[in-house]
């Protein structure tokens, strides 16, 4: 796991790339994905192997302090911190491959997996090969990566195929120019292809019995550290909202007017309440996965209770921070909807975050069933 000294450097480095990639925001949005230079300074960072396992390199970080990187990088580029959790998320999955097919893809600190984990794809078991077709859809970060993950139903030859991501190699894969969006624009989450790719088999995650290493983090399900992800960067966004509309409140007047926004008693109000219900959401947040945290630490698998208090509070972190964009939004008037305000940016972004199904309103369904000891499915949570 990750020393307190290096989770004192994490932390830091996000703060200093939030600040450096924040005035580049638009640009990212303009180009549909990440520059390259902004992707290589959070994998030199160590933001892409916080979940790859210590063994190959990675960090095994905790996953407050993961959450607090992604909402920090969040603050400054939206697209930084949903590519910086995806990328993450998705380097976990090299824990459950064969040792030696993971050293040959994080052949170095700074490898970058990404991907999809719905199975769009179909892939074909045969003497030790695997024949890969299928196309994906919210390739976050993909464009950036050296590996992408495909989801996909896969036939060994058994009575019933069987769901599992497999690992591809970027320059084998077709990038398809589909990612036209109203918000979180710079992630690049593009669809993307495969034909008849082939890899050994070891390339497929979870196959063949292999499974991640029995440590703290592993006790936390992919689907578990996916919503969190999410949760984390909407609440970046929504802090980066209430400070963008404190700025402007200082020096915004009505017309005929000499009264500031920042004067004006509505303004107090909506500024109190938007805090409140950031920081009641974010406080709930963190404290549902500290708790899980620390029964990991203990060695203990995170229970279906924990998964289902973590999902709760990461769906209501995502409505919390949608309801404080919002706010800050409305307050804004007419300025917020121009192309150069952040605060239509982060209108946009906030809500895009909501689309995911990791938060979708069926989650409250999930859990509200469990709450109450009614039989729910809870394979995603």
């Amino acid at each position: 796991m990750a020393t307190a000294d290096q989770n004192t450097h994490l932390l830091d480095q996000a703060s200093i790339l939030a600040e450096r990639f924040s005035p580049r925001a638009a640009d990212f949005d303009q180009a549909r994905k990440l520059d390259q230079d902004a992707s290589d300074a959070m994998a030199e960072a160590g933001f892409y192997r916080l979940f790859v396992p210590e063994q190959l390199g990675g960090l095994e970080a905790s996953p407050v302090v993961s959450a607090q990187i992604f909402e920090r990088l969040a603050q400054g580029s939206a697209a930084c911190g949903w590519v910086a959790f995806i990328a993450a998320t998705s380097g976990s999955t090299l824990g459950s491959i064969p040792e030696e097919t993971a050293r040959a893809i994080f052949t170095h600190p700074n490898t970058m997996v990404a991907g999809v984990f719905a199975p769009s794809g179909k892939a074909k078991v045969d003497a030790g090969q695997v024949t890969v077709n299928g196309r994906w859809q919210w390739g976050s970060g993909t464009q950036n990566a050296d590996w992408v993950l495909g989801g996909c139903m896969v036939d060994t030859g058994a009575e019933k195929p069987s769901q599992h991501m497999v690992l591809m190699p970027t320059s084998e894969v077709q990038f398809l120019d589909t990612w036209h969006v109203s918000g979180l624009q710079g992630t690049g989450s593009t669809d993307y292809e495969a034909v008849d790719l082939r890899l050994s088999d070891g390339h497929i995650v979870g196959y063949g019995g292999h499974r991640p290493p029995r440590r703290p983090l592993y006790q936390f399900p992919q689907f578990t550290l996916l919503a969190i992800g999410i949760g984390a960067v909407a609440l970046g966004i929504a802090r980066a909202a209430i400070d963008e509309l404190v700025q402007l409140a200082q020096s915004k007047r009505r017309i005929n007017s000499t009264a500031t926004l920042a004067d004006r008693a509505h303004s107090h109000i909506e500024v109190a309440r938007a805090e409140a219900t950031l920081r009641s959401a974010r406080a709930f947040f963190y404290q549902s996965i500290q708790t899980a945290w620390s029964v990991a630490e203990g060695g203990d698998k995170v229970s279906v209770d924990q998964r289902r208090d973590i999902r709760l509070a990461t769906t209501h972190a995502v409505e919390a921070s949608i309801q404080t964009v919002d706010a800050m939004y409305t307050l804004g008037g007419g300025s917020a909807v121009y192309a150069d305000s952040p605060l239509q940016r982060h209108f946009r972004d906030v809500h895009m975050t909501s689309q995911h199904i990791m938060v979708a309103p069926s989650t409250l369904e999930t859990v509200g069933r469990l709450y109450l000891g009614v039989e729910a499915q809870t394979a995603t949570l």
